[in-house]
């Protein structure tokens, strides 16, 4: 009994043993996969993208929204009053300056010309007697004066109504197109009325504001390119004047650019998607802008060195849409990381997909 007692005890002590034990190797054997399991990481390169630095032109843009005006216009009306009896225009149409386009009565003031002008010719024959009779003191003076007066008087009253029969015209101030006439043969018209616009369409003004921090950059002869709707290519155009003050209720400073415009064919009033170039940098070093991690207050890329990657400090400049100037840290040759940028480590092994 008691022999059997002390195996039956001794039985359960190696089996608790063995229980007890169980849990510590599998504890170990689960940290010893994982040690493996990270080795087996670290060994495995990170497929990235990168790209080689060289120099290139870097444009600042400055993206704003502006309107397309026209370069004069006009509403077209009478200096007088009177019945219409001519228009010589089609609406829509092209046309020069100085064109006669329409007309109001001056059958008055033609027969007033008429009537003066039959005047002049006997009133430079009296200036010529009076002066003939006062070479032979024959005459007086004053009486070749008077004449002479008369004759100046009539030529100021003719001047006087060619402006007027000038005034009963309507002509073009300057090359454009004119619009839809507002007005009928036989309507009576008085400088009040309207008869047509004219536009001047070539060349084109784009207006558009910077806000003042730029107020000072911007200037004359700066250059910018412009789309607008239904038109992908962009145009090119140049500042060419800028208001005298920053909007106090806005603060931007209002400007305009010239386009050419040599067919007509793009419309003032319509809106434009402006990109209004700053700063221009030639042979500059520059990254896209996903390629930069930012770390406590510090900018830095990372550089593919013989398969691994290896962050440096940089210093950057102006930023365009999707690039980066780099002021310090790059060298021309240098390969940087541009993709999977929060999975880099310092020294991870890493494999190049792409390299442009």
């Amino acid at each position: 009994m008691k022999w059997g007692i002390f195996a039956g005890i001794g039985i359960l002590l190696v089996a608790g043993g063995i229980y007890t034990s169980m849990p510590k190797e599998n504890e170990e054997l689960s940290a010893a996969n994982q040690v493996m399991a990270a080795q087996s990481r670290g060994k495995k390169a990170l497929n990235v993208n990168a790209i080689t630095i060289k120099p290139q032109l870097l444009k600042e843009e400055i993206p704003i929204t502006g309107i397309t005006m026209p370069d004069e216009e006009v509403d077209l009306s009478f200096e007088s009053s009177g019945k219409i009896t001519e228009i010589n225009f089609e609406e829509g149409t092209f046309v020069k300056k100085g064109q006669l386009l329409a007309k109001v009565n001056d059958k008055p003031l033609q027969a007033q010309l008429q009537r003066l002008v039959s005047q002049l010719k006997l009133a430079e024959d009296r200036v010529f007697r009076q002066n003939a009779l006062l070479e032979r003191d024959a005459v007086s003076k004053e009486a070749y004066e008077q004449v002479k007066t008369e004759l100046a008087t009539l030529n100021a009253d003719i001047d006087l109504v060619k402006a007027n029969i000038q005034q009963t015209e309507l002509r073009a101030p300057f090359d454009g197109i004119i619009g839809l006439r507002q007005v009928s043969v036989g309507q009576f018209a008085s400088p009040s009325t309207i008869v047509a616009k004219l536009t001047k369409v070539s060349p084109l003004k784009i207006e558009f504001a910077v806000p003042e921090r730029y107020a000072s950059d911007v200037k004359a002869g700066t250059n910018l390119s412009f789309t607008i709707e239904g038109r992908l290519t962009p145009i090119q155009a140049k500042v060419y004047a800028r208001e005298s003050k920053i909007d106090l209720e806005t603060h931007t400073l209002t400007m305009r650019a010239l386009y050419a415009n040599p067919n007509g064919d793009i419309m003032p009033g319509r809106y434009a998607s402006i990109r209004l170039t700053n700063q221009e940098v030639e042979n500059a070093l520059a990254v896209p802008s996903q390629a930069i991690v930012p770390e406590m207050g510090v900018d830095k890329v990372f550089l593919y060195k013989n398969g691994k990657a290896m962050p440096t400090e940089i210093t950057t400049g102006i930023r365009t849409e999707k690039e980066v100037q780099v002021l310090k840290g790059l060298n021309i040759g240098d390969t940087v990381i541009v993709s999977g940028t929060l999975q880099l480590r310092t020294g991870l092994n890493v494999s190049l997909d792409n390299v442009d």
